[in-house]
């Protein structure tokens, strides 16, 4: 037995085939099984500042000075940031800084070590 995916649009679990289509029999909501595929094979690449590909887990360097908001503290070129979490958002990576704690770090001040 094959596992469908769940409808896009409603997240319901119940899909069927109907022929080349996926139909969605809570929502009547029809899409292609191609296109479900070709969306999983989209998923965001986020990249550093010089082009490398980031992962979670991953150990970067800040390239700038970053000003911490609400506070007089400063995160320092060249701090190492050491096992980051991916998120979504325009701050696209979560972390711990020693000295500062928890925060959210865009990918384009940092460059994977």
């Amino acid at each position: 037995m094959s596992t469908l995916p769940p409808c896009p649009k409603c997240n319901s679990e119940y899909s069927y085939e109907d022929g080349q289509m996926l139909v969605c029999p809570e929502c009547a909501h029809e899409w292609s099984a191609d296109a479900t595929q070709a969306a999983d094979d989209d998923a965001p690449v986020i990249k550093d500042s010089v082009g490398n590909v980031l992962q979670d887990g991953d150990t970067v360097t800040v390239i700038k000075d970053l000003k911490v908001k609400g506070s007089s503290s400063v995160v320092k070129v060249g701090t190492k940031v050491k096992n980051i979490r991916l998120c979504d958002g325009d701050h696209d990576i979560d972390c711990k800084i020693d000295g500062i704690g928890a925060m959210k770090l865009k990918s384009e001040f940092v460059r994977k070590v």
